[in-house]
């Protein structure tokens, strides 16, 4: 079960990771000064960014397993989101995003992994569990980033400074995370990849 557990909580981190920005775009919007439609762009990089992921996450999963993938995915990604505060223009923010958004292709690694630890009899059951508590972390992150952290960001500092910090945490969480699952999960019922090759099964 830590794998199931793993990969719901994995699916879940990258989407606080993936929609932490989208509760400040509009501070951002005022903050640099730019457009609706330079944001619109924004959103098409993030998106864009994990449709391209996703293509090379299904043969990389075949290859090395989902566990050591959504790890490191967690944990590249948490560096972009860390950064947020360095954007200053609409191509900075779209750049940024597009990195971000590669975090959004932890699905394919949900689903394959959960398909690769259960029967085919519940795998259907376990993947649309994983993956529905897993996209529960788009919403939730809007609350916690836009009604909680944010918020208790702005009592201490500037708006300005406050959408420039906040990021900072699901970056820690994500890359914690993204470790944790490396080194406590399992690719497949028989164990990792590299300790099944040396045993020969």
């Amino acid at each position: 079960m830590r794998a199931f557990h793993c990969s719901w909580m994995g699916f879940f981190t990258a989407f606080f990771i993936w929609f932490a920005i989208a509760p400040l775009l509009p501070e951002i919007k005022n903050s640099l000064g730019i457009s609706k439609q330079q944001i619109w762009t924004s959103n098409i990089c993030s998106v864009a960014g994990t449709v391209f992921m996703r293509f090379i996450n299904g043969p990389m999963c075949d290859k090395y397993g989902a566990r050591v993938l959504m790890g490191v995915l967690l944990m590249l990604c948490s560096i972009p989101c860390a950064c947020t505060g360095l954007v200053n223009s609409a191509a900075s923010l779209s750049i940024l995003r597009f990195f971000i958004g590669l975090g959004g292709s932890t699905f394919v690694c949900c689903q394959f992994w959960t398909s690769r630890m259960f029967t085919k009899e519940i795998a259907g059951t376990a993947n649309a569990l994983v993956g529905g508590w897993g996209n529960l972390g788009g919403g939730v992150t809007q609350i916690v980033m836009g009604t909680v952290l944010f918020p208790l960001f702005k009592l201490g500092m500037t708006p300005d400074k406050a959408w420039r910090t906040v990021c900072i945490v699901p970056a820690v969480v994500g890359f914690c995370l993204g470790f944790l699952i490396i080194r406590v999960s399992d690719d497949a019922p028989k164990g990792n990849y590299n300790e099944m090759k040396k045993n020969g099964t």
